[in-house]
C-alpha cells in the first residue's frame, strides 16, 4: 500500500507540475504499477481494452465529423449573428452556445470553433476578448454535464456504475442537474461574472475566414472579372464538352465554376460542379461562372447564345461562389528556389496536374491584371481547389509556402451539404441508440464513428488525426490506478475515512465531501484522470453507507468538470488564456464564485434527483 499511495503522489505531482505530457505521466504510471509488482500484464493493459476508452475514441470522430461539415462553424456564427453588438445578449448567447454545443461535441473542438468568431464579436461589439472567452470556456466545461457523451468523466461515472452490476445513467439523464447548472453559468455571467472579468488588450486577433476571403478578395481583384452566364437552348455548348471549345485559348476565359439546373437521364439535378473539368458536359439552363476581360466575355455571350446573369459584388456573395465544403481558396508564396519560378501561367486556368485554379496574382502587394504571368520569386497567388487539394500542394512543393492551414480554415465554412446532413443524422442514430439503451455506448459510438468515416463526413486518413491521442491514452493508462487503489485496499480504506468522519453526519455531508475532494483534484488534474480516482472510491463509500451510489456519482461527474480555478485544469482554460490575455489569478478570481454556486446548487439538488 505505501508503494501506491508513493506513485499514486509522483503521478499528482507530475500532473501539477506540467513539464510533461498528461499521457506520458500517465503510462508512467501504468509502468510503475507493474515493475512494483501491483499489478500483472494483464491488469495495466486493461484499460485499453475498457469500453469507456473505445467510446471516448469513437466520440471524437464523431465529432470531428460534425467539424468538417460545418455544424460547428455554423452554430457558432448564428450565435454571433443573432446577438448583433449588444454584449449582454452576446455574452447570454456565447455562454449558453458553448454549453449546448460542447454536449454534442467535445470540449476542445467546441472551443476551437467559437474562439475566432468570440474574438471577432468582442471587438464589434466594441468590448475585449477577455470578457468573452472565459465565459467561453466554463460555459463548454458545463455543456459537457447535459448528455452522457458531453464529456469523459460522465462516461467514466456510468460505466463504473455497469462494472458494479450497477445500472448506469440513461443518454439525457446528466441533463437533470446539467441544466440547472448552465443556468446559474448563465445568470452568473450576466449579472456578476462579467464585473469580475477582466479587461486585458490583445493584439493576436485570430484569422476569421470571412475577413481572410473578403480581403483576397479586394487585394487580388478577384471578382472585377467574373461573370454568370446561363446555357439558352438555342446556345451551341448545349450537351458538348468544355474541352471542344478551348474557351482559356480562344476567348482567355476560364470557367470556374457550373451550376446543374436541368435533371439528367435519371431525373436527378446535380447543383454544382465546383471545379469543372475539360470532360464536364454541359446541359439547358446551367449557369457557369467565368472569369476574364468584360469584351471577351460579350464575345463569348454573342458566339455562344448566352445569356448574362447579374451578380450582387458583395464580398459575402463572393465568397458563397468561391468556397464550400469541398473547395476552397489559400494564398501561396513563391520563393527563390521554387520550381515555378520563370514559368509563364494563365489566371484562372485548371492545371489539371495539381487539379486547383489560379484566381489571382499579386507582386509587390500590387494586383497583376494580365491574363498571362510569368512568375518571379516573391510572387503571391491566390488559389482554388479541392481543400485537400490545396493541403497536397505543400507536400509536393518543398519550395512553396501554404500561407495558413487549408485544414483548420475549411472547419471554418459555415455552409452545409449533403455530408452535412448525414453527419447531424449520424449524430441522431447515436444518441436514439443511447437513449433508448438499445446497444451499449461504446458500440454504439463504433457503429455512428463508422457511418461518419464510410460516408466521408471525416475522411479515413483524417479519423485517427481527430482523435486526441492524449487524452485517449492517458485515460486508459489511468484506468490501472483505480484498479490499484482497489485492490490494496487504499479505495476501501479512504471510503471507510470518510464514511466515518462525513457519512456518519448525514450522506449530504458525504456527498459534499466527495464534491471538494474531487474538485481540489480536477484544479490540477485532467478531469478523466479525476473521475478515474474518484469513482471507486464514491461507490465503495456509498455502499459503505448502506445508500445508492448514483447521487456520489453525479457528484464526481460534476465536480470533476469544475475545474474554473486555474488555466491548467482543462484544455478549454489553456486555450483562451493567451487569445484573452487571462493571466493566472483572473481564472481563481472569476471561477471561484461560480465554484461556490455549482457546489451549493449539487449538494441541494442531487440528493433531490437521485435519492440516497
Amino acid at each position: 500500500m505505501t508503494t501506491l499511495l508513493v506513485i499514486l503522489a509522483i503521478t499528482i505531482l507530475l500532473f501539477v507540475w506540467g513539464k510533461l505530457p498528461p499521457d506520458v505521466v500517465a503510462l508512467m504510471s501504468m509502468l510503475a504499477l507493474y515493475l512494483s509488482g501491483i499489478l500483472d500484464l494483464a491488469e495495466i493493459l486493461s484499460g485499453f481494452s475498457n469500453p469507456t476508452v473505445i467510446m471516448i475514441a469513437a466520440l471524437f470522430i464523431i465529432g470531428e465529423g460534425l467539424s468538417r461539415t460545418g455544424w460547428t462553424a455554423l452554430a457558432g456564427q448564428k450565435f454571433v449573428s443573432w446577438a448583433g453588438n449588444s454584449f449582454p445578449k452576446l455574452l447570454i448567447l456565447i455562454t449558453m452556445g458553448s454549453s449546448l454545443l460542447s454536449g454534442l461535441v467535445s470540449n476542445t473542438g467546441t472551443v476551437a470553433a467559437l474562439l475566432p468568431v468570440t474574438v471577432s464579436a468582442a471587438w464589434t461589439a466594441g468590448s475585449l476578448p477577455s470578457k468573452l472567452l472565459m465565459p467561453v470556456a466554463f460555459g463548454s466545461n458545463t455543456g459537457g454535464l447535459l448528455t452522457l457523451t458531453g464529456t469523459p468523466p460522465n462516461i467514466i461515472v456510468s460505466n463504473a456504475l455497469l462494472e458494479q452490476g450497477i445500472e448506469g445513467f440513461g443518454f439525457f439523464e446528466f441533463s437533470l442537474i446539467g441544466v440547472p447548472l448552465l443556468l446559474i453559468s448563465i445568470l452568473y455571467f450576466r449579472y456578476l461574472g462579467h464585473r469580475l472579468l477582466p479587461s486585458h488588450k490583445t493584439q493576436n486577433r485570430p484569422v476569421n475566414i470571412d475577413s481572410e476571403i473578403h480581403q483576397w478578395i479586394e487585394n487580388y481583384s478577384i471578382g472585377d472579372q467574373m461573370y454568370r452566364l446561363r446555357l439558352r437552348s438555342m446556345s451551341p455548348l448545349l450537351d458538348t464538352t468544355i474541352a471542344q471549345w478551348d474557351f482559356e485559348n480562344n476567348y482567355n476565359v476560364s470557367v470556374l465554376r457550373l451550376k446543374r439546373r436541368h435533371p439528367n437521364v435519371l431525373k436527378k439535378v446535380f447543383p454544382f460542379v465546383e471545379m469543372p473539368k475539360p470532360h464536364t458536359v454541359m446541359r439547358y439552363h446551367d449557369i457557369i461562372t467565368v472569369k476574364g476581360a468584360s469584351a471577351d466575355v460579350n464575345r463569348m455571350i454573342m458566339d455562344f447564345k448566352l445569356g448574362l446573369i447579374p451578380t450582387k459584388s458583395s464580398q459575402d456573395e463572393m465568397k458563397k461562389e468561391l468556397i464550400n465544403q469541398e473547395v476552397g481558396m489559400a494564398e501561396i508564396i513563391i520563393t527563390p528556389q521554387s520550381y515555378f519560378v520563370g514559368r509563364t501561367l494563365p489566371m484562372g486556368k485548371y492545371l489539371k496536374k495539381h487539379k486547383i485554379q489560379l484566381l489571382g496574382a499579386s507582386r509587390n502587394n500590387q494586383p497583376l491584371q494580365g491574363k498571362n504571368v510569368t512568375i518571379k520569386a516573391g510572387d503571391a497567388f491566390v488559389i482554388r481547389g479541392a481543400w485537400k487539394n490545396i493541403e497536397a500542394l505543400k507536400k509536393i512543393y518543398k519550395h512553396l509556402v501554404v500561407i495558413g492551414s487549408p485544414e483548420a480554415m475549411s472547419k471554418n465554412v459555415e455552409s452545409l451539404n449533403l455530408r452535412s446532413y448525414i453527419a447531424m443524422g449520424t449524430l441522431i442514430l447515436m444518441i436514439f441508440l443511447l437513449a433508448f439503451n438499445i446497444l451499449p455506448g461504446a458500440v454504439a459510438a463504433l457503429i455512428s464513428a463508422g457511418i461518419m468515416m464510410l460516408s466521408g463526413c471525416v475522411p479515413i486518413s483524417k479519423a485517427y488525426k481527430g482523435i486526441s491521442w492524449t487524452s485517449v491514452i492517458m485515460i486508459a493508462a489511468m484506468i490501472p490506478m483505480g484498479l490499484a487503489l482497489e485492490k490494496t485496499g487504499v479505495t476501501d480504506m479512504v471510503a471507510a475515512r470518510l464514511v466515518t468522519t462525513l457519512g456518519e453526519i448525514h450522506p449530504a455531508v458525504l456527498l459534499a465531501g466527495i464534491f471538494l475532494l474531487t474538485t481540489a483534484f480536477s484544479q490540477t488534474i485532467n478531469n478523466s484522470a479525476t473521475a478515474v480516482l474518484m469513482a471507486p472510491i464514491a461507490i465503495v463509500a456509498a455502499v459503505a453507507l448502506g445508500v445508492s451510489p448514483k447521487p456520489f456519482m453525479i457528484a464526481v461527474a460534476v465536480s470533476a468538470s469544475t475545474a474554473f480555478l486555474t488555466p491548467v485544469g482543462t484544455t478549454t482554460n489553456a486555450m483562451v488564456m493567451a487569445a484573452g490575455g487571462y493571466r493566472f489569478m483572473d481564472y481563481f478570481k472569476v471561477g471561484f464564485p461560480l465554484l461556490v454556486l455549482f457546489f451549493i446548487a449539487t449538494v441541494l439538488l442531487v440528493p433531490f434527483i437521485w435519492p440516497f
